[in-house]
């Protein structure tokens, strides 16, 4: 048996319980943050959960953290000073590599430090001990997660805990002239899928006004065609690559093979969504990319999800199907044509 933190989007905890529930039998949860982060027991050790996760990533499961030690909170100096202990009789975890610490508060903790105050303790026990700390792409992660009377302290890699951002809440900067937020979406996309953009070359972008998915591709060096009935920003002009269409998709054809990449991001639909990217699908080259997002706008998304894709996997095989962090009521989808 053993204890984890799972995070989900808001509002998605129950989806992600049950995704688990469905490929692990007797498992137990606790709720920590309504709606959003749980406390589960499973009748798994360390290494078949791992590989549990890799095999079967739950679509809705954000972030999972192990428990290795619970500590009482105390509110004042010996909560740092039990933290600063744990790490020290961890020396073996940090004589090599990297370590990233992360820190997560529920609302109302007794906890009294901020990350980053933590952080600075902890880095300068790690450093005493020989060891290095990063901020970015690490060896492994230190998570803390601080309810209302207990520290839940667990170590991991990067990829047991499915994310290297605290929580798996994935933070870009706005840029100046960014067209939407919905660029952020694109941006966590091509990390979670580990798609590197800029080795495309035509992409096909269906819905994309007002245009924060294409803005992106442009950036990228791809030639981009557009299509929307409604305008891009103004600003998407000074691309020349651009090639912007102000029409129905469904009203458009090209030549077959046009494409590498295809991607959408339309509030539609999910079915009718579907329909339109199959008729896109001889404009596509063998093995083109495509990356949807697929509204959750019913009461089963669970169903919605599996009928989107197995309509979209008549003529794509799916990679990978993730919640992102910068999604709302929508998941995203990684496929690539056959």
């Amino acid at each position: 048996m053993t204890e984890w933190i799972g995070t989900a989007n808001h509002g998605f905890a129950s989806l992600a319980m049950e995704e688990l529930r469905r490929t692990i039998q007797g498992l137990k949860f606790t709720q920590l943050i309504a709606g959003e982060t749980f406390r589960m027991e499973v009748p798994l050790n360390r290494e078949a959960m791992a590989d549990q996760l890799r095999t079967h990533e739950p679509i809705f499961l954000r972030h999972i953290q192990a428990i290795d030690r619970i500590l009482p909170i105390q509110g004042n100096a010996d909560d740092l000073q039990a933290l600063s202990e744990l790490v020290r009789h961890a020396r073996v975890r940090c004589a090599s590599g990297t370590t990233a610490i992360h820190l997560r508060k529920v609302e109302g903790s007794r906890y009294p430090y901020s990350a980053a105050d933590t952080k600075t303790v902890l880095e300068a026990v790690i450093m005493e001990l020989g060891g290095e700390t990063t901020m970015q792409a690490p060896d492994r992660i230190l998570s803390i997660f601080a309810g209302t009377d207990e520290l839940y302290v667990g170590w991991g890699t990067p990829a047991e805990q499915l994310s290297d951002w605290p929580g798996g809440a994935v933070r870009f900067q706005r840029e100046e002239g960014q067209i939407s937020r919905a660029k952020f979406k694109l941006l966590e996309a091509e990390r979670a899928f580990d798609l590197h953009f800029e080795t495309f070359r035509d992409a096909l972008d269906i819905g994309a006004a007002p245009g924060g998915w294409t803005q992106l591709l442009l950036e990228r060096g791809l030639r981009v065609t557009s299509i929307d009935p409604a305008e891009l920003h103004p600003k998407l002009a000074e691309y020349p690559l651009l090639t912007a269409l102000k029409k129905n998709a469904s009203d458009v054809t090209f030549a077959p093979g046009s494409f590498d990449l295809l991607v959408c991001d339309m509030s539609w639909s999910p079915m009718q969504m579907a329909k339109l990217v199959l008729e896109k699908v001889e404009a596509l080259r063998e093995g083109a990319a495509a990356v949807i997002t697929i509204k959750l706008m019913h009461k089963k998304p669970l169903q919605t999800i599996r009928d989107v894709i197995a309509k979209l996997e008549t003529a794509f095989e799916l990679r990978k199907a993730k919640q992102l962090f910068h999604n709302r009521d929508e998941m995203t989808i990684y496929m690539v044509k056959r």
